[in-house]
């Protein structure tokens, strides 16, 4: 089996992390650059990352997370943070970026901006934002497949009141929304989840060759 493949059956979404164990920072700025790099539609990343690592806002998180004790017990947690709708600026923003790190004018992008202008921006806002939080879970996937590779332990979780964490860490008015949340730390030697068998359909039930 494959490295990566073992790191991917060690891997679980751990559910009771040792609050003594910090991940480091050079461990997780290589996460979070990982982050950054993930692939994006039109390479838009239409979302922002935030580490949460301050106890008193985590302790806060914690109520509007149904109590969950990752939320506190892990290292940090990260939320991902969708934009809900998004105008013609967040376009324009991208294409003045590209034209800064590849030494293009406007000109020569003004049909990849006309594309995404005329694909995105008619669409309407319950569509947009699925669309944005579909693009950070993208995100999700890859920093959990990335901390397994550094043997860091996650949980992604949904178990939240949305609403609240946009009150307590003020996206909204960033227009901004809590779409997930990745718990990052390392497992406690109590978690007996760890110890379960990975639970998976087999390659014939869910994979199809055409």
């Amino acid at each position: 089996m494959s490295t990566i493949l073992n790191k991917l059956n060690w891997r679980y979404a751990t559910k009771n992390f040792d609050s003594s164990k910090q991940v480091s920072n050079e461990d997780l700025n290589t996460l979070l650059e990982a982050g950054r790099l993930t692939a994006s539609s039109y390479g838009l990343q239409p979302y922002e990352i935030y580490v949460i690592k301050n106890e008193e806002v985590r302790k806060e998180l914690r109520k509007a997370s149904y109590d969950q004790p990752q939320i506190t017990d892990a290292s940090c947690i990260i939320v991902l943070a969708n934009k809900p709708t998004f105008d013609d600026s967040m376009i324009d923003d991208y294409i003045a970026n590209i034209m800064k790190v590849r030494g293009l004018s406007k000109e020569d992008l003004e049909g990849f901006s006309k594309t995404m202008k005329s694909t995105l921006l008619d669409l309407p806002d319950a569509y947009k934002g699925a669309w944005t939080s579909n693009q950070a879970y993208i995100v999700l996937g890859n920093l959990m497949t990335i901390a397994a590779e550094m043997e860091i332990d996650t949980c992604p979780m949904e178990g939240f009141d949305k609403e609240q964490y946009n009150e307590i860490l003020g996206l909204t008015n960033k227009g901004l929304n809590a779409a997930v949340v990745l718990a990052v730390g390392y497992r406690s030697t109590e978690d007996a989840t760890q110890h379960y068998p990975k639970v998976r359909y087999p390659e014939e039930q869910i994979i199809t060759h055409i």
